[in-house]
C-alpha cells in the first residue's frame, strides 16, 4: 500500500496475488496512478544531473555545487532533500566541526542512475539536430 494513496483506487492500480505476496500493477497512463510520481521527479533536471553526478561517487554539497554549473544553493537543498525522501539518496553526516554532510545514491538510486547514462548521451549526441528543428520550425512560424 502506497501512502497516501487508497487502496480501492482500481482504476490506477490492480493486484495479483503471488502466493501470500500482493503485487500491485501501476498504470502511468491513468489519472491519479502514483507510479506518475516517478515521473515528476525524473521532468526534473535537477533531479537526473545530481543522480547522474553521484553515480560516479559519493559527493559532498559543495562539490555538487560546483560540478552542477547553474545550480542555486536553494535549488541544490531541496532537490537533495526530495531524493532522499523518494529513498534514491543517502546522507550522510560525519561527526567533524563543522560537520561533514556527504550524498551518495541508495541502491534504488543506482538502478534509477543506470537509465540516466543513455539519456545524457541522446541528449549530448542528439542536441545539434534538436537546435536545427527548432530552428526550422520557428522560421515556418515567423514567415
Amino acid at each position: 500500500m502506497v501512502t497516501g494513496y487508497s487502496s480501492d483506487t482500481m482504476d490506477t492500480k490492480s493486484e495479483r496475488a503471488y502466493g501470500k505476496e500482493v503485487v500491485a500493477q501501476y498504470n502511468v497512463y491513468l489519472k491519479g496512478c502514483p507510479a506518475r510520481l516517478v515521473f515528476d521527479r525524473l521532468a526534473d533536471k535537477w533531479s537526473l544531473l545530481i543522480v547522474g553526478i553521484l553515480r560516479r561517487e559519493p559527493r559532498r554539497f559543495n562539490q555538487l555545487r560546483r560540478e552542477i554549473d547553474g545550480i542555486s544553493q536553494k535549488a541544490l537543498s531541496q532537490t537533495l532533500q526530495k531524493l532522499e525522501r523518494d529513498g534514491l539518496v543517502n546522507r550522510n553526516a560525519f561527526p567533524t566541526v563543522p560537520v561533514t554532510v556527504e550524498y551518495s545514491l541508495t541502491d534504488l538510486g543506482k538502478t534509477l542512475s543506470e537509465l540516466i547514462e543513455p539519456l545524457v548521451s541522446w541528449a549530448e549526441n542528439h542536441i545539434e539536430q534538436v537546435l536545427r528543428s527548432q530552428h526550422r520550425y520557428d522560421e515556418q512560424r515567423t514567415e
